[in-house]
């Protein structure tokens, strides 16, 4: 089992940017899938951005292409998302999600391939 903690979340204005931080214990990242996911107010949970145990697998929701960067630092346990140009649509509840194994692709998509998640970290962006 493995516990994941998030941080970083905020009140930010419109373009503006944050990096959210995963940190995990009780297990390596090093062979992990870690998936970052949101919840806005009144509506269902949805991806954001996922990477492999390899660092060169990465995929993203299109809502974040270009605007969000997802990166892990497996000798500290920890994957990041740096959200930037920031838009008052991307308030929400940010989760971390892991599971054992390699994904990749659209797969990584799918809220119930991953097993372990955190409790959240809400961001907030005015306008």
């Amino acid at each position: 089992q493995v516990q994941l903690v998030e941080s970083g979340g905020g009140l930010v204005q419109a373009g503006g940017s944050l990096r959210l931080s995963c940190a995990a214990s009780g297990r390596s990242f090093g062979s992990l899938t870690v998936a970052w996911f949101r919840q806005a107010p009144g509506k269902e949970r949805e991806f954001v951005a996922a990477i492999s145990w390899s660092d060169s697998n990465t995929y993203y929701a299109d809502s974040a292409k270009g605007r969000f960067t997802i990166s892990r630092v497996n000798a500290k346990n920890t994957v990041y998302l740096q959200m930037n140009s920031l838009k008052p649509e991307d308030t929400a509840v940010y989760y971390c999600a892991a599971r054992s194994g390699f994904l990749f692709g659209q797969v990584m998509e799918l809220m119930n391939q991953y097993d372990n998640w955190g409790q959240g970290t809400q961001v907030t962006v005015s306008s």
